[in-house]
């Protein structure tokens, strides 16, 4: 068969024209910089989660304007894992291999992160977690902004156990039954002995998600503390279940004078839909509250309200959390001049960003930052009141001198590589 001049030409002319096609399409691809938001949107933990959907949009629409990062601009890439942990796995994947996001902000629960860690090992990406968790974990692609043990649930159970605390003897475990909850509590329950309180002196008490009649758990409370030791509540109920729990807590008329409830996963966001009067004085242990009294909060404060056309919507510690951690990936980006994970990872230990407490939170060596704590009262408009805070700054430590298998391991990312250095052996344990 002949082929015509013409047609070579013309055929040569259409690949030209679909080569340079692909490549405008390609440049246009690069043109910015994808950001991937995994929090769930749905489900028991949209409660909590939703709103730090909301704040990394507001983030990432400030720095477009202030110029993108790198002469470019960012695009977030949202998704929603809908409170099903292995579908954190699945958006995590899609996110970072389809997608082509260069970090993702995102999960709240433990087991929605510990879910996602394989996938953010196996791509190389990056995972900024901005929740208080358990501890006893420390990854080279992740970054805790959010509290460890020794930055919000020690110092919470000390204050308790103060003169100012209550002088608390007698103590209930109440969690949600996954890893954090779990692994927290293993953790205070050590500390607490190793304080001098009695096995019988300790319950505790699981619950599934989403759980609600807590009727008959909130009477088994109340005859706990009806032994004539000062008794105290240490919740680390998560999601919507938090809002039944209180309920029955009015309902019963457990007052903070009698049974102090501390939790560690409720905040101004979940208050927010609760009629709080009967639950002043219970508490909450955080880093962060709306009501601090500082420039940078209120500055933050004036943004979300602005961003969200809302004058009523919260603040909480996640929030500056992500908001912290986003501004540390912007720096070590800038410094990096690249997005590349490996060399991200590598600028952002040193890195240091203002908080809104009025200090300077640093990324340390073990991929945890260092934060203030704060111990609240409920106010009856669904704020928090600071009745005791730290000092200054408490680095996070990623592994517990409580446990047995985890007080002779340290993290260190920079000098010995490795997340879980035994100091004893001098190995890591990979």
């Amino acid at each position: 068969m002949l082929i015509s001049r013409r047609t070579i030409t013309g055929a040569l002319g259409a690949l030209a024209l679909g080569a340079s096609a692909l490549t405008s399409f390609a440049a246009r691809a690069q043109d910015t910089i994808k950001i991937g938001i995994l929090h769930s949107l749905s489900g028991t933990m949209a409660i909590s989660e939703t709103t730090l959907k909301d704040v990394m949009l507001m983030l990432i629409d400030e720095q477009n304007k202030n110029g993108g990062v790198l002469g470019k601009k960012l695009e977030a890439v949202v998704v929603d894992p809908a409170s099903n942990w292995p579908l954190f796995a699945e958006k995590a994947k899609e996110l970072i291999a389809k997608d082509k996001v260069s970090v993702v902000f995102g999960c709240w629960t433990s087991v929605s992160r510990k879910s996602v860690l394989p996938v953010f090992k196996e791509l190389n990406s990056i995972l900024f977690y901005p929740v208080q968790y358990e501890g006893e974990e420390s990854e080279r692609n992740v970054f805790y902004t959010g509290a460890a043990p020794n930055q919000q649930a020690i110092p919470a159970v000390d204050y308790l156990m103060s003169a100012d605390g209550g002088s608390v003897k007698r103590w209930v475990l109440e969690g949600t039954d996954y890893v954090y909850p779990r692994t927290t509590n293993k953790i205070l329950e050590a500390y607490l002995k190793a304080k001098g309180v009695a096995p019988e002196d300790i319950t505790i008490n699981y619950t599934p998600f989403g759980f609600s009649d807590w009727q008959t758990e909130v009477t088994k409370i109340k005859a706990f503390g009806s032994a004539g030791k000062k008794t105290a509540v240490v919740s680390t109920i998560n999601g919507d279940a938090n809002v039944p729990f209180y309920k029955e807590l009015g309902n019963q008329g457990l007052k903070a004078t009698e049974i102090p409830v501390v939790a560690f996963s409720v905040g101004e966001e979940e208050l927010a839909g609760l009629d709080t009067k009967p639950l002043l004085g219970h508490l909450a242990a955080w880093n962060y509250f709306e009501s601090i009294d500082t420039p940078e909060s209120k500055t933050f404060i004036e943004k979300w309200h602005a961003f969200t056309k809302n004058s009523k919507r919260t603040t909480n510690d996640p929030m500056e959390a992500h908001y912290i951690g986003f501004n540390m990936w912007v720096k070590a980006v800038e410094k990096a001049g690249t997005v590349d994970p490996d060399k991200v990872i590598a600028a952002l230990p040193g890195t240091e960003q203002k908080n809104l407490t009025g200090g300077t939170a640093v990324m340390l060596p073990n991929h945890h930052i260092s934060k203030p704590v704060m111990i609240g009262e409920i106010r009856a408009d669904g704020q928090l009141d600071t009745v005791w805070q730290t000092k200054g700054l408490v680095p996070g430590a990623a592994w517990s001198p409580y446990l047995e298998g985890s007080k002779d391991l340290v993290a260190d990312w920079v000098d010995l590589k490795c997340g879980n250095y035994n100091k004893t052996t001098k190995k890591c344990g990979g």
